[in-house]
Order: C-alpha cells, then sequence, then structure tokens
C-alpha cells in the first residue's frame, strides 16, 4: 500500500483544472497505456476525430465505439475533465485549432530505404512532439512537491537501469555540481543497500519508463518504507512503479519503431523532466546553489583550456 494511496492514485487525474484543448492527444497517448481496452478505444477516437466526436452526445459516443455511458464518463475524468459535457468542449476547441492551423502531415515511421533527409526531419519531428507532449502532461503541482523536497533533501539517491540508468546519472550529475548529495544507482544490489539507509529528510527518484522495472521499484519500496520521500519518473502513471511513490512526474509514452527503440525517445521525455526537477531545486537553493556552480565550472576551466 502507499502513502497516501487515495492522494496518489489523485495525482494526474481529475482534481485539478481541466487539461486544455492542446493537451488532449498528448493525455491520450500517455494514459492509453493503463487504460481498459474499452476506455482506450473512447480515448482514441475523441483523439483521432475531436471535431466528430464533439458532435456527439454520449449515448452517440458510446455507440461510436461498442462501450458504454459509463465507460464514456470514465475516460473522461480519466483524462482530466469533470464529466463528458467538457471534455467535449475541449474537443470542440482542439478541432477549431486543428482547422485553423493543421500540424505538418510527417509520421516518425522510419523505414531502412528511407533518404537520410528524411531520417533527420521524421527524428527531429518525433523529438518535438515527445517533448510538447511530455510538457503538456507534466503536473506542476506534483513537480514544485518533489523540488522542495529535494531541495531541503539532506541526501538524495536516483535509481534507473539500462536508459533511465543514464538519465539517473546525468541528474545525479546535475545535483552534485549545486553543492547536493546525490548518487546514482544502476546497480540494483547496491541501490537496495543504499535506499536502507534513508530515511525522512531523504528523497529518492525511480526513473523508469515502463513502471515496471523490478530492479527500480525494490529500492524505492525499500526507500519509501524507510521513511524516505519518494519520487517517481514514469511513463505509465498507472504502473507498479507508483505504488511507493509520494510524487508522480509523467513522461510522454514513446512511439516505438523498429528502427527507433522506445528507448530512444523515453530518454528525450525523461531528460526535460530531470531538468524542469534540477532548475526548480537549483531556483530554492540558490545562494548556496550559485556559489557551488561557479566553483565547479572553476575547477574544471583549465581541461578546456588545453
Amino acid at each position: 500500500m502507499t502513502r497516501d494511496m487515495k492522494e496518489i492514485f489523485g495525482s494526474g487525474r481529475p482534481g485539478g483544472a481541466p487539461p486544455a484543448p492542446a493537451a488532449l492527444a498528448a493525455k491520450v497517448r500517455t494514459l492509453a497505456p493503463s487504460m481498459t481496452r474499452s476506455m482506450q478505444r473512447v480515448a482514441e477516437a475523441v483523439a483521432g476525430d475531436p471535431a466528430g466526436c464533439a458532435a456527439l452526445t454520449v449515448t452517440g459516443l458510446a455507440e461510436l465505439t461498442g462501450t458504454s455511458e459509463a465507460t464514456v464518463v470514465r475516460t473522461a475524468r480519466l483524462l482530466g475533465y469533470p464529466g463528458y459535457r467538457d471534455l467535449r468542449l475541449a474537443l470542440a476547441g482542439l478541432a477549431a485549432q486543428q482547422q485553423s492551423g493543421r500540424a505538418p502531415a510527417i509520421t516518425t515511421d522510419i523505414s531502412v530505404d528511407d533518404p537520410i533527409a528524411d531520417v533527420v526531419a521524421k527524428l527531429a519531428y518525433d523529438e518535438q512532439q515527445t517533448l510538447a507532449d511530455t510538457a503538456a502532461g507534466l503536473d506542476t503541482a506534483q513537480l514544485g512537491a518533489a523540488v522542495t523536497a529535494a531541495a531541503g533533501a539532506r541526501r538524495i539517491d536516483v535509481y534507473g537501469i539500462g536508459a533511465s540508468g543514464l538519465v539517473a546519472q546525468d541528474l545525479a550529475q546535475k545535483l552534485l555540481r549545486i553543492g547536493l548529495i546525490a548518487h546514482a544507482h544502476s546497480d540494483p544490489h547496491l541501490a537496495v543497500t543504499n535506499a536502507v539507509q534513508l530515511r525522512a529528510g531523504d528523497v529518492a527518484i525511480a526513473i523508469s519508463h515502463s513502471g515496471s522495472t523490478g530492479d527500480v521499484i525494490e529500492p524505492l519500496r525499500v526507500a519509501f518504507e524507510h521513511g524516505a520521500t519518494t519520487v517517481a519518473i514514469t511513463g505509465r502513471p498507472g504502473g507498479p512503479v507508483t505504488q511507493y511513490a509520494d510524487h508522480i512526474l509523467t513522461t510522454s509514452t514513446a512511439r516505438e519503431s523498429e528502427l527507433r527503440p522506445a528507448a530512444m525517445s523515453s530518454r528525450t521525455s525523461q531528460l526535460l523532466v530531470v531538468d524542469c526537477l534540477f532548475v526548480g531545486v537549483a531556483q530554492r537553493t540558490y545562494e548556496s546553489a550559485g556559489p557551488a556552480l561557479a566553483a565547479s565550472y572553476e575547477a574544471l576551466a583549465h581541461r578546456h583550456r588545453r
């Protein structure tokens, strides 16, 4: 069980202001993997044809998607809207935006015979979309709470495996340069060993795109049970890692292809969240962070003059 299960389950879900129309597609991409199949059909329908769905009653959308009215309402609430009426208004707004200025007709399905110029264009577009989706879906209240905890922490441990481990190292290195005690752990045994030493006043951050990486979940659970403030950075807000997270920072769901594993674009969204977290901490601790950062630059300056 989580420390405050109801609060954690509610994070990123109804209770705050409904997402802006432009953020609707991003919310669908982020939350769809954690939905039931019937809810996915509703979400995919509203994201794929906002104008058409905006003209439908709740009964009409249920019939279109082969679901029930209750499923439509539950989907609307999971996407952040108080009810179906609010979702329809957002759909109408999104349809108007699309009509006034459509996004370029480009996909990121890269084939083995694509010219390199097309590869560059497709990857650049996908990176832009990943960053935009992450920014649109990031809960700034959760981010602010994580910043507050990290800024006052005695010690910060960061857990990540594989590509997420590289992001964990990036965050720890940034925090170290502003004078905080931070360590990244990619070895699962060392991660748990260190997590045992954490207590109230410490912070543990788990980075897992899938939200189900056991080697990341285990040390976060141990840190959670020892009283540390815990943060999950994940593309699956309903994933197992969030069971032990006081604060959940959601990243964009990567669009995987044969030539571009999901880890590549998921890392892009994770790095954006890490940068947001770091800058927030640096702002809160500027009196000490500024001199520490200057000192680290000075200590390394001679290496850049060779």
